[in-house]
């Protein structure tokens, strides 16, 4: 397999390639228009596109682009699996269904949020109720999100990080930045203060397989943290959810897990998994994060800081703005054939896995 092919630079270039690969496969297409434009002015979708019945009872689903800038990777590893005939010989009342850039302006934008600035994986709590305090956050908040961005003003945030990483410990620094806030739309890892149009377009695709799915298995595509190239699979499941026992079921200790600090991601409140367990309310859920590694975290941290000032108060027009955002998107996607072809290997791997493990349980 030459995973390189099927990846591409663009979202418009990725949008068709997905719809090709598709169509090609036989899957049905449901293109979901987004109201705004991408970069270069081109309509945006979020297009699902499904094999087997309407009305399964095991189901697959795999999704891109929860964060936009990540949707090179993930749209790749959907268009080389689709290419290479993953979900092919479908058990009867088993389907898959595949969501290409669920958050198609990020994408189109290489931005890690939406168009609302809002962090889609944090956005899938209850907005009826009071949103979980970011107490870290509160206190770093002009050092995690300065009005300057120059090497003085890093120098000061860098030391205001080590300041309360002594005091508090690195765990605590690394949730004051990238767990998630509710107060300030202008910041980084902004959960939003009502379910966004990328929450809404997930759960109307899910909606019409809520009656009759009973077990469903999702591969949520990711990247940014962990080694160079290595897909982690993360279960999505605290240890007292039901979906945890499947995960131990069908994974072991092949799957890291929060509870017990294998994982390497931070604690996520508000992900997208919620969304998906929500919806489908009468089914057993098993999801996962397949996390690829790209860059050091802290200098993935760091663009994603810098990449949320060039929008409030940069110019992205400019040779600074041009600068950050080549490191926001090598932040989140890696242009090297072995990169590419790692993930491919990975994912289709993945994917095949948790498609036997959905029909077979």
């Amino acid at each position: 397999m030459n995973a390189s092919q099927h990846f591409r630079t663009s979202y418009a270039a990725a949008r068709e390639a997905f719809r090709d690969a598709a169509k090609a496969r036989g899957f049905s297409l449901m293109p979901q228009d987004n109201p705004g434009r991408g970069a270069a002015g081109e309509a945006l979708t979020t297009d699902a596109a499904l094999l087997g019945p309407a009305d399964a009872e095991r189901l697959l689903i795999c999704t891109s682009s929860t964060h936009g800038a990540e949707g090179f990777c993930g749209s790749g590893i959907q268009v080389s699996w689709l290419a290479e005939g993953g979900g092919k010989s479908l058990p009867a009342r088993t389907a898959v269904l595949v969501v290409h850039a669920i958050n198609p302006h990020g994408f189109s934008h290489v931005r890690r949020v939406n168009e609302d600035n809002v962090d889609l994986n944090r956005n899938f709590v209850d907005h009826t109720k009071p949103y979980p305090k970011n107490p870290g956050y509160d206190e770093l908040r002009s050092f995690i999100c300065p009005k300057e961005w120059t090497p003085a003003q890093e120098e000061r945030s860098r030391a205001a990080f080590l300041a309360y990483e002594a005091k508090h410990g690195h765990a605590a620094l690394t949730d004051a930045i990238a767990a998630g806030q509710y107060v300030d739309p202008q910041g980084v890892f902004y959960g939003g203060q009502q379910p966004t149009w990328s929450n809404r377009t997930l759960r109307a695709i899910l909606a019409p397989f809520a009656a009759t799915v009973k077990l469903a298995a999702f591969v949520d595509l990711h990247t940014g943290l962990g080694p160079y190239g290595f897909g982690e699979i993360m279960s999505n499941h605290g240890a007292k959810e039901p979906g945890h026992f499947l995960m131990k079921q069908w994974w072991g200790n092949e799957a890291t897990y929060f509870d017990d600090g294998t994982s390497s991601s931070y604690l996520v409140l508000g992900d997208i998994n919620i969304g998906v367990c929500q919806t489908l309310s009468n089914a057993k859920v098993a999801g996962i994060t397949l996390e690829y590694g790209t860059i050091p975290k802290e200098d993935m941290l760091r663009a994603v800081r810098a990449d949320n000032w060039l929008y409030v108060h940069g110019k992205v027009d400019s040779p600074q703005g041009r600068e950050i955002k080549a490191q926001i998107r090598a932040a989140f996607y890696q242009e090297h054939d072995d990169w590419k072809q790692m993930v491919a290997e990975r994912g289709h791997y993945v994917l095949n896995r948790m498609l036997e493990c959905v029909t077979q349980s």
